[in-house]
């Protein structure tokens, strides 16, 4: 199987979690972010992740993937309950959260901008949404302190750190992509729990978090 993906997008890393939890060998492919020509080919427009199966069918969406991937391969993976609160807490940071990581995915050293033209479209693409970088960059320390403030209520929820609700579920795969995301901005002060959470699913998930691009 293959996995088509941009590196930094939080969908991407949901897929791709669930070939590292479950161990299921499989090949990542990164897209040029301004290449649209090779998803519309497989799915008929320009969206990521998509994975293209053994038999050489495509499947785009990530929790669709997620899902066909847990119960197709082996006993499921994703056993845990869900607890309401995560995805609560997701919906409080979703507001100002790609103020803080978009900004910091268009300048950072990823695959899918290897070449100018990847970037550029990029950042064209996303000023449009979130309005100019500089702008955004410079509320950077008031983000900063609300999002730590965020995370301490966050540290409450986070029951170990291999499952934020004690064993694996749908809510693992929602949350660690925005941690993981977090993880580009430099200077976030996490609590210990949320600190363990990050650190052991990238373990547990295969999928690197982004400390060493922190700006």
């Amino acid at each position: 199987m293959k996995l088509y993906v941009y590196d930094h997008c939080p969908f991407c890393v949901k897929a791709r979690m669930i070939f590292g939890i479950k161990k299921i060998p499989f090949e990542l492919v990164m897209l040029l972010n301004d290449d649209e020509e090779t998803p519309i080919r497989m799915i008929g427009q320009k969206m990521a992740p998509i994975l293209e199966k053994d038999d050489g069918s495509y499947m785009p969406e990530s929790m669709d993937i997620v899902h066909y991937v847990d119960e197709s391969f082996g006993a499921l993976a994703l056993m845990g309950k869900t607890n309401p609160a995560i995805a609560d807490w997701l919906k409080q940071v979703s507001p100002y959260l790609n103020k803080l990581l978009i900004p910091r995915y268009a300048q950072a050293d990823f695959c899918e901008f290897r070449t100018p033209s990847a970037r550029q479209y990029f950042s064209h693409k996303k000023e449009a949404m979130i309005g100019n970088f500089s702008e955004a960059l410079a509320q950077s320390p008031e983000l900063i302190k609300q999002l730590e403030q965020d995370l301490a209520q966050l540290e409450k929820l986070i029951q170990s750190p291999g499952a934020c609700n004690g064993e694996l579920s749908v809510d693992d795969i929602h949350l660690f992509p925005s941690i993981r995301g977090i993880s580009i901005v430099k200077g976030v002060k996490y609590p210990p729990k949320v600190d363990a959470y990050r650190k052991e699913m990238s373990k547990i998930s295969g999928v690197n978090l982004l400390d060493s691009l922190a700006q």
